[in-house]
């Protein structure tokens, strides 16, 4: 089984480093929350200060008027065997403090040095830790006295900020809470009964503390309230008499004080039946029991939360990416398997599995299909067009038969037009393919926390693709080059095979009409023309795809970042390290993420070793 001191000492040692990392409470369920801690709350003058020096059995609290504690103390107390005593800062952790009137300077200072020489108050706690064989193993957390106005220098919100900071410390399941009310108070308008009351209405968690019981009128005591009849409390109530101001003014020694104390509930009247169970030792030792029962009852589920803290904090990390390895084979195995997740999420993209893909099909399936039918074919053909092309292809001399070089003219320029549509569709799909290395790269998880590299595989796959689209448009053209340099023959033979319409006679005319002859012939030669271009265009719909496809798509899908990938295999490791090259503010939380995560690892493994001896 383990010891009071070990769990205690245990639970100090969480504290302080949840402390370091920031983690004081008010942030909702955190480990910090989930620990068993000791709250005193006391209104103003109730002599809070006094009981935690009277636990002590030292002088070390600042004084004044007004809100003397601005900031929560976590006062840790060790027991030693022997040896002088001596207190520690969390905030100090190589300084060890021997002089106690030190010790209260330095509270005041770094509640100073958080909250500024004004009245304000600060949530951030000081933690400080006292080593002394005249302790108890005990944590206890003092909190700003709770009041009523606010005085001079003070915000309005003050009353209402001290009882919310009070009250966040108070309300969680796992605390405490030291109610500290002077007797010669109404027990009905005691501030920390009040609040105790509220947050723990069994009063299962409170422990009640009567202060002053030397300054009541004559002929008045507390036993009704010490013995639970005026309020029941499900732990007994402790009566403390502190040092008057006389004897802190002539700095009368602690340990005097409490034999003083000792004293005068052994020899009161009043309360001699009570005595073995009254006094600040009596409260300390009570206080700490209970602590160590508390705490054990608590484990399970402390170590239920840091489990569960674990997983989500390795969960992060793997969202976020863990360290990167200082070998230079370690970093461009690392680079490359980031290549690799861009690679696959750009797949996903051209295959289906993502969207975008099909943005290319509707290139060729709508944008190619209405660009062939807006070229200009019906000017092109025109009588007039196909007269003038016909004419200047026979030269001085007049065709025989068949105007053979104008059909070639005529085809040969109306072949050019579909130049524009080619290359429009090869532009359209990288522009396509453009957008989707963007998206790619923004949906590619492990990238994220590299910007660098990001670029750097941005800038390498639009270098690819422009070498695509170079390729892709050159093929294109050969295509269309190669329907001009070598006619279909079977088409122009199907079409001399057919009979040749003739002319209709107008029957009122006497003479042949050599313009309309002319025209018709002309006519006649365009819709040969125009029939061949369908053909082509019919050809082109099918063959433009497929090279473009072939080109583009395809090489993209295979070799995207092969260039990038023989640079970076002859980097050198400055040149590797650069590239993974992370935001600062992802190694900032990476950083934070990884220091919780070894102190609830740590936690976990300290628990484990001391939880169940």
């Amino acid at each position: 089984m383990a010891t009071m001191e070990s769990l205690i000492g245990l639970i100090n040692k969480i504290q302080r480093a949840c402390t370091v990392l920031g983690d004081h409470g008010g942030q909702g369920m955190s480990l910090w929350e989930a620990l068993p801690s000791v709250a005193v709350v006391g209104g103003q003058s109730s002599g809070k200060s006094s009981v935690l020096e009277s636990v002590v059995g030292r002088d070390f609290l600042p004084r004044g008027s007004g809100i003397v504690t601005r900031r929560p103390l976590v006062l840790q107390l060790h027991k030693t065997e022997s040896g002088a005593e001596y207190a520690e800062f969390l905030h100090a952790p190589k300084k060890r403090f021997t002089d106690f009137a030190a010790v209260r300077k330095e509270i005041a200072d770094e509640t100073d040095r958080i909250t500024g020489k004004t009245k304000q108050i600060s949530n951030i706690p000081i933690h400080l830790s006292i080593y002394s064989p005249h302790v108890v193993n005990l944590t206890l957390i003092d909190l700003p006295g709770l009041t009523k106005v606010a005085v001079e220098g003070q915000s309005e919100s003050i009353v209402e900020d001290i009882e919310n900071m009070v009250r966040s410390y108070v309300e969680k399941p796992n605390s405490i809470i030291l109610a500290i009310t002077p007797a010669n108070q109404d027990i009905a308008t005691s501030d920390a009964i009040k609040l105790a009351r509220e947050v723990d209405p069994t009063g299962e968690r409170t422990f009640g503390v009567l202060t002053k019981l030397d300054l009541m009128d004559k002929g008045t005591n507390a036993v009704d309230v010490l013995e639970g009849r005026a309020y029941r409390l499900q732990h007994p109530w402790v009566g403390i008499v502190n040092r008057s101001q006389a004897d802190i003014n002539k700095n009368v020694d602690m340990i005097v004080a409490r034999r003083k104390e000792r004293e005068y509930f052994e020899t009161s009247p009043d309360y001699g039946h009570l005595a073995s169970k009254m006094g600040a030792e009596y409260l300390a030792k009570l206080l700490s029991k209970h602590l160590e029962l508390v705490i054990r009852q608590k484990i399970p589920s402390i170590i239920a939360l840091i489990n569960k803290t674990i997983d989500e904090l390795n969960a992060e990390l793997d969202r976020i990416g863990r360290p990167i390895a200082a070998d230079g084979g370690a970093q461009l195995y690392m680079i490359l398997e980031l290549c690799r997740a861009f690679d696959r999420v750009f797949k996903e993209h051209l295959d289906g599995g993502r969207p975008g893909g099909d943005r290319i099909y509707g290139v060729f399936d709508h944008q190619l299909p209405a660009a062939l039918k807006k070229l200009p074919f019906d000017r092109h053909l025109s009588l007039k067009n196909v007269q003038k092309v016909v004419t200047q292809a026979d030269g001085y001399q007049p065709h025989l038969i068949a105007p053979e070089q104008g059909y070639r003219r005529l085809i040969d320029g109306a072949i050019s037009y579909f130049k524009g549509p080619a290359e429009a569709s090869v532009d359209a799909v990288h522009f396509v393919l453009k957008e989707l290395v963007r998206k790619s790269i923004s949906e590619t998880e492990e990238l994220k926390r590299f910007p660098t590299l990001q670029t750097d595989i941005a800038t390498a796959a639009n270098e690819a693709l422009e070498r695509f689209r170079e390729e892709s448009r050159k093929t294109v053209l050969r295509l269309v080059e190669m329907e001009s340099s070598y006619l279909t023959v079977d088409f122009f033979r199907k079409l001399h095979a057919e009979p040749e319409k003739k002319p209709e006679k107008n029957a009122n005319s006497s003479a042949p009409n050599n313009d309309l002859f002319n025209d018709n012939y002309l006519r006649r030669i365009g819709s040969n023309v125009n029939g061949y271009i369908s053909m082509v265009c019919d050809t082109l719909k099918n063959t433009v795809p497929k090279a473009v496809v072939y080109c583009q798509v395809r090489e993209a899908k295979r070799s995207l970042l092969s260039n990038f990938y023989a640079q970076i295999g002859r980097r050198e490791k400055e040149r590797l390290s650069a590239m993974l090259d992370e935001d600062p503010q992802l190694m900032e939380r990476r950083n934070q993420i990884a220091k919780r995560l070894e102190l609830y690892k740590s936690a976990r493994d300290e628990i484990d070793s001391v939880a169940w001896k």
